[in-house]
């Protein structure tokens, strides 16, 4: 059946879909996971879909895809009808897998797909408010739940403002944004990207040929809405749980706070932590060192997205991807 007014159906639309919003480094993600027939998967942020799709179609196996994102559904049901009885989609955050699979009888996978940060979906969606290229509400809730960044713009005071744009967002003049946004809200509100992305600019110096002054300050807010640094730690923690003797995880992130926090998990269970990292917040639950590390480290144990994938999707430059394999190891 095809949609009213369009000159494709849906499973067609929802292909074009996802191929405007490709996954990055899908060839690097399918030969780390390397899925079997009869095997359990989790797509732990599924977004349009790409991932799971991929992991569908190269073995006869079974994945349950995780997003916290509502509007994800549409693109679930469409795998759904291509895949019956081997695809699950579930509305949730992928820090919460154990107990979303739990409740449906799975407590052992053999694979982890995370896709780190906001997508290209959402940042292409105005209305969402993730962008400051376009025009659309201070939103920037990927649950689309809870205290949005129009609330936290209008209510927090300078000292919170500017520990989240320097922590979250590693804006280096955190401070001096901080206290432009409090000085133009006593004026009016602010409730538009456009219009903070206008207050950050003329806070700072902008210089030709550099990214737009307004992007740190944007990452910060979003990730503190979203509490993503938070998801990512128990996110990681979960994974060893479910996954299996040999199974294996791939998390692919795409700043360098997020890398590090992802690199700090997988040294710490693999026998190899550091020392912390100043520019990092302090993870809340820290894992403690099993007697047998948790994981093992492919050499190399990162990846970055090839120069061939680099001509036709330019998202992929910032990707680092990091891999490892369930041991015996175990949680303590």
């Amino acid at each position: 059946m095809k949609a009213q007014g369009s000159g494709f159906g849906i499973q067609d639309s929802g292909r074009k879909s996802e191929e405007a919003h490709a996954p990055v480094m899908l060839n690097e993600m399918l030969g780390w996971l390397a899925p079997k027939d009869g095997g359990i998967y989790i797509d732990g942020t599924f977004g349009a879909g790409g991932y799971s799709r991929a992991i569908l179609s190269s073995a006869n196996c079974h994945v349950y895809a995780i997003d916290r994102d509502p509007s994800t559904k549409k693109f679930a049901e469409i795998l759904m009808q291509e895949f019956p009885n081997r695809f699950v989609w579930i509305l949730g955050n992928f820090a919460d897998m154990c107990s979303l699979l739990a409740t449906r009888g799975i407590t052992s996978v053999d694979g982890i797909v995370l896709d780190l940060g906001v997508s290209s979906m959402q940042l292409d969606i105005a209305e969402r408010g993730f962008s400051f290229r376009s025009d659309g509400k201070l939103d920037m809730r990927m649950s689309q739940e809870g205290a949005n960044a129009e609330d936290v713009v209008n209510n927090a005071g300078v000292d919170e403002l500017a520990d989240i744009f320097y922590y979250y967002g590693e804006e280096k003049m955190a401070r001096r944004v901080a206290r432009a946004i409090v000085a133009a809200r006593e004026l009016q509100p602010i409730t538009h990207t456009v219009q903070l992305a206008e207050i950050i600019r003329a806070a700072l110096p902008g210089k030709p040929g550099k990214s737009d002054p307004a992007t740190r300050s944007f990452q910060g807010l979003r990730i503190f809405i979203n509490k993503e640094f938070e998801a990512i730690e128990s996110g990681l923690a979960a994974s060893e749980k479910l996954l299996g003797k040999g199974g294996r995880l791939v998390v692919v992130s795409f700043h360098s706070l997020e890398d590090r926090i992802v690199k700090r998990f997988t040294h710490s269970r693999c026998g190899k932590l550091g020392e912390h990292s100043r520019h990092v917040p302090e993870l809340s639950n820290k894992p403690a060192l099993a007697d047998a590390p948790a994981f093992f480290l492919p050499k190399p144990e990162k990846l970055k997205a090839s120069s061939a994938e680099l001509e036709k999707n330019p998202r992929a430059r910032s990707a680092t991807m990091r891999m490892m394999t369930r041991s015996e190891g175990v949680m303590q």
